[in-house]
């Protein structure tokens, strides 16, 4: 399993930045990981919402199709997606924070089966692959990565 958790401080107020967030066709905007997104169910973030997400691997373009699975705005939206190499649970949340808010994203991969031996590398690549999407999620939100909030 590797997980990859950063928190954005933003001008933008919850509910702004709630929206841009659980709009997963944004991720191609900020996450330089995504090649492009696709909504296949819903109108826009809710619920019901799916979107096909294409990321860059080792030489090739993966399709993982992500479920929202929880929708709580303006709190917090789950989305996963899972295919026979892996799983990925991510968990935006976004709490107030004077004039504007905290956005935290917590991604969890984890790879199936045989694959699972090589967990340990895969935290080592996720890592990288997390820092170059935050930095884009930071630029995309105007904000500044910042340590836990305090709940």
């Amino acid at each position: 399993m590797a997980r990859y958790v950063v928190h954005v401080r933003t001008p933008l107020p919850p509910d702004e930045a709630f929206a841009y967030m659980a709009d997963l066709t944004n991720f191609a905007t900020w996450d330089p990981g995504v090649e492009r997104v696709d909504q296949v169910d819903g109108d826009g973030a809710g619920p019901d919402a799916s979107f096909d997400v294409a990321v860059k691997t080792v030489g090739r373009t993966m399709t993982l199709r992500y479920d929202t699975v929880t929708y709580d705005a303006p709190d917090t939206v789950v989305a996963f997606a899972e295919n026979g190499l892996l799983s990925s649970h991510d968990t935006i949340s976004v709490e107030a924070d004077g004039s504007g808010s905290v956005v935290t994203y917590d991604a969890v991969l984890k790879l199936k089966g045989l694959l699972r031996l090589a967990d340990p590398l895969l935290g080592l690549t996720f890592d990288r692959i997390g820092d170059r999407a935050a930095a884009g999620l930071i630029e995309a939100l105007e904000g500044e990565r910042v340590p836990e909030p305090a709940s």
